[in-house]
């Protein structure tokens, strides 16, 4: 791969993981519920003790395990583990019509960065891997995908007792639509 094409690459990644952290700590932070993974990292921290960071940990794990088995394509340098750095930094206010915008602004940055770092094809992160594994290995779209995979996280985290909310059906609805819409955007 030549330089120019490899640090371009690298440069969404970067880019996309920031902007992708950025935007779930806003929805996240609003007050509105827990996004999709992060109700299944709290169900399995409800039911095995584990940290909430260690829940993050073994989910990304074996998301990774299954997309490297199923479409090892998925896995590169991209593929690493981002830690939430924005929540100290970010702040809101008491008024919930302005948490909630700021929310749905969350989910949308999220959501960008996702499909920015996603559609330099440089390997995914966890989730995504598997979303895209599943996607262009069966022809199907990654906005249904996505969808289909947020409800089954969703389900699966309720049931071991994670925290639904708004941004929860928020982040169902919105994320699968907006990544496909900037993969195709970006790759275009």
């Amino acid at each position: 791969m030549k330089f120019k094409k490899y640090a371009t690459k690298t440069l969404m990644i970067v880019i996309g993981s920031i902007i992708s952290a950025y935007g779930i700590t806003l929805a996240i932070g609003a007050g509105f519920g827990g996004a999709t993974l992060a109700i299944l990292w709290q169900g399995l921290t409800n039911v095995t003790g584990m940290s909430i960071g260690t829940s993050s940990l073994v989910v990304a794990v074996a998301m990774i395990i299954f997309a490297f088995f199923y479409d090892r394509k998925q896995i590169n340098v991209g593929t690493i583990l981002f830690v939430d750095v924005f929540t100290k930094i970010q702040h809101y206010t008491d008024i919930k019509a302005v948490n909630f915008v700021i929310m749905l602004l969350g989910i949308a940055i999220f959501s960008f960065g996702t499909g920015l770092y996603s559609a330099a094809d440089f390997g995914r992160g966890s989730y995504e891997a598997v979303t895209f594994s599943l996607a262009e290995k069966n022809g199907w779209k990654i906005r249904i995908v996505r969808m289909v995979l947020d409800i089954i996280m969703v389900i699966i985290g309720v049931l071991l007792g994670g925290k639904f909310g708004i941004c929860t059906i928020a982040t169902v609805l919105l994320s699968g639509p907006i990544i496909q819409a900037t993969v195709s955007t970006v790759k275009k």
